[in-house]
């Protein structure tokens, strides 16, 4: 089942489409895999990778779904139900 937060996120432009806002930013490059933000369009790096700009973008705005913005992935996460849709 599908929680609510991802029925209804929206679908932003990215930012960027370069990599990982946070880590380009900070002059680095050593993101694993790329999220984006549902809510603003924000380009942040996954847990796997040493920053971990997408959760932190989480947790400093409380957007609540990220998708994949890998090529060839479609799904999204829910932070707050913690429920991949």
């Amino acid at each position: 089942m599908t929680c609510e937060h991802i029925t209804l996120a929206d679908s932003p432009e990215p930012q960027t489409t370069e990599g990982c806002q946070d880590c380009l930013n900070a002059g680095e490059h050593d993101w694993v895999h790329l999220r984006l933000c549902e809510s603003c369009g924000h380009v942040g790096c996954c847990d796997s990778s040493p920053n971990r700009h997408a959760t932190a973008h989480f947790r400093e705005t409380a957007h609540p779904v990220i998708k994949s913005f890998q090529p060839g992935e479609n799904w999204k996460w829910c932070y707050v139900d913690e429920t991949l849709g």
